[in-house]
């Protein structure tokens, strides 16, 4: 359970490693305000099923707000001090950066100064891509250095941190 004290939250893993589920359950200890930023686009059927188990599992108690691209705006809208902000995910939120082009070190250097001044709570969930071989194209390396600095860039600000895999916890930091 986040405490009053503890500001954001850094939630890594694999691909259905727990991550999301874990993440969620923090916010509903929290006792605040549910909020739900997604970061995902529908592109194919797989992805729209995701989303949908993701929606399904949430119930409707939770507040959701889709923003693919303009993550730091989307949190400011919705930034008050009785609420929990759970952001579902940071690697794809990469992937919609990188496929519009966008300036990648700005966009990681604006959400690290909102961390910083944030009034909501903020959990982050991301999936840690690192760990395997090296992609054998630029396009997936770059992806996987990006995911990287970013992970790096949040967990340095982050209050706590922690690694799921199997569905189990293990805190990193706080």
């Amino acid at each position: 359970m986040i405490s009053s004290e503890t500001g954001s939250v850094l939630v890594l893993g694999g691909a259905r490693s727990g991550k999301s589920t874990f993440a969620e359950a923090l916010v509903t200890a929290s006792g605040l305000a549910m909020h739900y930023v997604a970061t995902g686009r529908a592109w194919d059927g797989e992805m729209t099923s995701r989303i949908a188990e993701h929606r399904d599992r949430r119930g409707g108690e939770w507040q959701t707000l889709e923003e693919p691209l303009a993550l730091v705006d989307g949190l400011k809208s919705i930034d008050t001090p009785d609420r929990v902000i759970l952001v579902d995910c940071l690697t794809l939120w990469v992937t919609n950066l990188m496929m519009e082009e966008r300036d990648m070190a700005a966009e990681f250097a604006q959400l690290a100064g909102h961390m910083l001044t944030a009034r909501a709570k903020l959990i982050f969930v991301s999936n840690e891509v690192g760990l395997g071989i090296v992609p054998d194209n630029r396009m997936a390396r770059d992806f996987r250095d990006h995911a990287g600095r970013l992970h790096q860039i949040v967990a340095a600000k982050a209050a706590e941190v922690y690694f799921i895999a199997a569905g189990l916890p293990l805190k990193m930091k706080g």
